[in-house]
């Protein structure tokens, strides 16, 4: 099986260490792993005035200890806020900023986090704006089908992935899901309109059927979010790579 664009494990929001000062989604986290020879997933989302940040949480407050939403701050006031416990002093990034820093060093997954229906369209064609002139390898994923829609209307011509899992969950992250988007979710049944050229899939969900049958039809799988040596040979009988934190893969 073809791993396509995914040659080496992916580090999860960058090389991140919150113990060592080394924050997700941070500058540090990024450099730390290119110097590694490890690939990156990230997380781009929009601020109050349309800009887009290297930012995972819908709230702030884990990430900076102010309350509220990403998409209620401005990004003036959001790049300037030092991510806790950052040795460093990091803060958030624009992904345009981001692009500059990784400058074509290493494989960028970019995750577009799921908006609001009306930030889905404008959050898709800013971030295919950024990466217009950008030479490096680099695909964009989301869970939100409609995103890699909005992303191809937009003119991106690059790889772009669907994240998918069991949807058996509940909570505040699937109070948007109806009992027809989670069956349409798990199976994959959007393909017709997403035309997704890969998929990064929960460790848990490998075996799905969908999932087994799009990686038989040559669809490369990266699998998430890989923790130990142990869980990474058990994702790979069923993936192409990982996407991993909290510990080194044996070789990048």
């Amino acid at each position: 099986m073809g791993r396509g664009i995914f040659d080496r494990p992916i580090a999860h929001r960058g090389l991140h260490d919150r113990a060592q000062g080394i924050i997700e989604n941070s500058r540090s986290a990024f450099e730390r792993a290119i110097e590694h020879g490890f690939a990156i997933e990230c997380d781009v989302q929009l601020t109050r005035d349309g800009v887009p940040v290297v930012f995972h949480d819908d709230r702030l407050d884990r990430l900076t200890g102010l309350s509220g939403f990403v998409r209620d701050i401005s990004s003036d006031q959001l790049l300037k806020t030092p991510l806790l416990d950052s040795a460093t002093g990091d803060c958030p990034q624009t992904f345009g900023q981001l692009l500059e820093q990784v400058a074509g060093r290493t494989l960028l997954q970019v995750e577009l986090k799921h908006q609001e229906p009306e930030k889905t369209r404008p959050l898709a064609a800013t971030a295919v704006a950024n990466v217009s002139r950008y030479a490096g390898p680099l695909c964009f994923e989301s869970f939100d089908p409609y995103l890699l829609i909005e992303a191809r209307r937009a003119g991106y011509q690059g790889q772009l992935g669907i994240i998918t899992e069991n949807y058996t969950a509940t909570g505040e992250d699937y109070e948007w899901l109806k009992p027809f988007d989670r069956v349409a979710l798990r199976h994959l049944l959007h393909f017709p309109m997403s035309r997704f050229d890969f998929l990064s899939v929960d460790k848990e969900a490998l075996t799905l059927p969908a999932v087994r049958l799009f990686r038989a039809l040559g669809k490369p799988v990266t699998s998430w979010t890989i923790r130990s040596t142990e869980q990474a040979n058990a994702a790979l009988a069923h993936a192409d790579q990982i996407v991993f934190e909290g510990y080194l893969p044996a070789s990048a």
